[in-house]
């Protein structure tokens, strides 16, 4: 029998009775679902007439212009977030305090903010007739201060043998970190990377709160101002654009899936030359030698003699 790190495995009797248990969720699920459609059904939000609605030239033109706005503005704030995350984890991995603490107040401050705060904040101090770019800048510093956490931990993660090789090399700050660090950073963070921009894409529904066109806003005006058979389709326009957000978020996983296997060509995960793999290859092989070295000496490193 076989043991997990947190737990125990499962006996005989825990199994038939992990076994009962999914049975009779799964049937309550179940039962909750048929009820919900009975009673949906009974009030009229399943009639033909509910749906029919999308039939009709306006509303597809109001949902084709909601989703370019959205699109447009997950654009501009997933590229202002990526931007906005290098800069502020470079700054907190700085050796500067001047650097790293105004960078460390900044991540500590808008992560704690409530993200529709911050959207609003900036809509109405400085954007208040351009909600696109209060809304693309509140999403920006929010995700930015997120993806700069994500960033960090991955830089954190490397091996610290491969900085000191670099550095062996004569490779300065910059190059260690935009040529080493970063880019096995970003591969090994890749997934959490994607996440929180699919996180971003859900977050463009708080552009509705400043008037902005986005998905949300448009289902909103839809289902408010569209009567059928004496009811607002509430349910048909919520499903519908429930699903349009689902296709999103897969399309965006489905391309990061593809960017990942891409970027497994090369082992820090971006495509780099020859010679620079070589030389980091060479540099740590010499690190190794060296402390070889030094163990066979007596545990002092080569050059370095006794007093």
């Amino acid at each position: 029998m076989s043991a997990s790190v947190l737990f125990d495995a499962p006996g005989p009797k825990a199994r038939i009775r992990n076994r009962i248990y999914a049975v009779v969720g799964s049937l309550v699920i179940v039962a909750l679902l048929v009820v919900s459609v009975l009673r949906l059904s009974d009030k009229g939000h399943l009639a033909p007439e509910m749906w029919d609605i999308f039939n009709y030239a306006g509303i597809r033109q109001n949902i084709a212009d909601a989703l370019l706005a959205t699109l447009k503005a997950f654009a501009l704030a997933a590229v202002g977030s990526l931007v906005l995350g290098v800069l502020l984890a470079v700054a907190r991995l700085s050796d500067h305090k001047a650097i790293s603490w105004p960078a460390t107040a900044f991540i500590e401050v808008f992560r704690s903010l409530p993200l529709l705060i911050t959207i609003y904040a900036v809509w109405v101090a400085f954007l208040t007739d351009y909600s696109m770019w209060a809304l693309a800048i509140g999403l920006s510093i929010y995700n930015g201060c997120v993806q700069a956490e994500v960033l960090r931990a991955g830089v954190n993660s490397v091996p610290r043998g491969q900085r000191e090789a670099a550095y062996a090399l004569g490779m300065t700050k910059t190059q260690v970190m935009t040529t080493v660090l970063l880019p096995q950073a970003v591969r090994a963070m890749l997934p959490t990377i994607i996440s929180q921009l699919v996180v971003t894409l859900k977050d463009t529904s708080f552009g509705f709160v400043i008037l902005y066109p986005e998905l949300l806003y448009s289902a909103r005006l839809i289902a408010s101002n569209t009567l059928v058979n004496g009811s607002y389709p509430y349910v048909s326009v919520i499903v519908v654009f429930g699903l349009i957000y689902i296709a999103l978020c897969l399309a965006l996983s489905a391309l990061a899936t593809w960017i990942e296997k891409r970027g497994r060509r090369s082992k820090t995960g971006v495509l780099v030359s020859d010679t620079d793999a070589q030389a980091v290859a060479l540099g740590a092989e010499a690190g190794q030698a060296g402390g070889a070295a030094g163990t066979a000496g007596g545990g002092d490193g080569p050059g370095i003699t006794k007093n």
